[in-house]
């Protein structure tokens, strides 16, 4: 199971850029006024060989100091129940601030490894100005600039070495499928209409589920753990928050799980939300079903289904081999169904291919389709497995793999799909000098 990061503090100390850099990507829109960070953020991180998420929680403070005032709290909270450990970001140039005094009490009452960055530290003199964080009694601290990168090594060490190990995966060994989606696309009552009973109060606010919870389901012949993350607390007096929210327990779920069955409300169409949550699944290369939710409630001709799938499949490329199925929760039309896939895209991403057949039909198509000529090279494949990883992972081992580029990777992908049917499923292809 992935371990999760969290990066908070007051806005404007730099949790952004730290972000960025950590992940390697600008996603971020940084720019130097309060509250201006458009995106919830999210990404994978890897140091030392251990692999973990990273969340930068200042994405999503809107308006004012005094609103952040009133927020803090719930996203300190926040941050500490749901990661494992935390970076609380401060600002060497103004000093110790009430917030962060407010924040560093609400760390000192957590159990979770809390590690104090004071950002800006570009000078000797700034190293001198940072003792005065000490007041804020957290124990050592670490230095860094997260603009040129410097002190982030060793704030990293110190992190990997106190994240807690992968715990032990479940004893049983069912498998588990996370239900995923925006607030109010309607994941409790697909979780209703499969367990049939309302074991959810739901309600047409945003954000009335409780806490995300596992459940034991059998039937239909079936048998799986369903996680549930309709779970976004209900604490928020900021309108947006919510979406955070339920950013921050995707994760989790979504690091939990098998199989993700990312459900969208089809009045509203596949938005930046269920995207981020597409691509977070993707990432965490998980099973992933889509269900589009409400479909009784769309205005429809002959073509809606396949305009809408098509729209969906135009936002996911170029992972386009996933399940798109029309359901409405409400009256049970193809719930049944949407299980059944979910599944067969379980029983997908544990396939293994023997070596034997897989270099028997592969060789064979890249034969008639070898790698183009690349500065007068020609790049010979000669042979290729499957990995022993928990996901499907294929290497290709070829005399100059530094040659071979996307448009080829794409073409043996779709072909590996199209042979071995791996829907639903994010297959990974190396390629190896012999």
């Amino acid at each position: 199971m992935g371990n999760i990061v969290a990066i908070v503090g007051r806005p404007n100390v730099g949790k952004s850029t730290l972000f960025n850099r950590l992940i390697q990507r600008r996603e971020a829109i940084v720019d130097s006024f309060s509250g201006v960070t458009r995106d919830r953020h999210y990404g994978k991180t890897e140091w030392n060989g251990r692999e973990f998420s990273m969340i930068d929680t200042g994405g999503y403070v809107k308006g004012s100091d005094d609103i952040f005032e009133a927020e803090i709290d719930n996203q300190v909270e926040l941050a500490v129940d749901e990661s494992d450990a935390i970076i609380f970001m401060v600002d060497v140039s103004t000093g110790v601030t009430g917030m962060d005094e407010e924040v560093a009490k609400l760390l000192r009452k957590s159990k979770k490894p809390i590690f104090l960055a004071i950002n800006k530290v570009d000078s000797a003199m700034r190293e001198n100005d940072a003792v005065e964080f000490y007041s804020l009694g957290l124990g050592e601290y670490y230095t860094l600039s997260s603009i040129n990168g410097s002190g982030t090594g060793e704030l990293l060490d110190a992190i990997v070495k106190a994240l807690p190990e992968k715990e032990e995966v479940d004893e049983d060994d069912l498998p588990r499928f996370a239900v995923v989606g925006r607030p109010n696309a309607g994941k409790s009552s697909f979780i209703n209409s499969l367990i049939g009973e309302e074991r959810y109060i739901v309600t047409d606010i945003a954000g009335t589920t409780r806490d995300s919870i596992d459940t034991k389901y059998n039937r239909f012949g079936f048998d799986f753990n369903l996680v549930d993350t309709a779970g976004i607390r209900r604490k928020t007096k900021v309108k947006d928050d919510i979406e955070f929210y339920s950013v921050m327990r995707s994760v989790r779920a979504i690091e939990h799980s098998d199989v993700c069955i990312l459900i969208i409300d089809a009045t509203r169409g596949f938005e930046g939300q269920d995207q981020n949550i597409f691509w977070l699944a993707e990432r965490n290369k998980k099973g992933i079903v889509i269900l589009v939710n409400k479909w009784d409630l769309v205005e429809k001709d002959t073509h809606t289904t396949k305009q809408f799938e098509e729209m969906i499949r135009r936002e996911t490329a170029p992972f386009t081999d996933v399940p798109i199925i029309f359901i409405s929760a409400l009256t049970k039309q193809r719930i049944f169904k949407a299980i059944e896939t979910a599944v067969e895209v379980y029983e997908n991403r544990k396939k293994r291919i023997a070596t034997s057949k897989l270099n028997e039909t592969m060789l064979e198509i890249i034969k008639q389709t070898p790698p183009p000529a690349y500065k007068g090279k020609f790049v010979k494949i000669k042979f290729c497995t499957q990995l022993p990883t928990p996901t499907p992972q294929f290497v290709f081992f070829a005399n100059l793999p530094q040659y071979v580029r996307d448009p080829y990777k794409r073409f043996i992908e779709n072909k590996l799909r199209e042979l071995y049917d791996f829907t639903g499923v994010p297959i990974v292809i190396y390629f190896r000098k012999k």
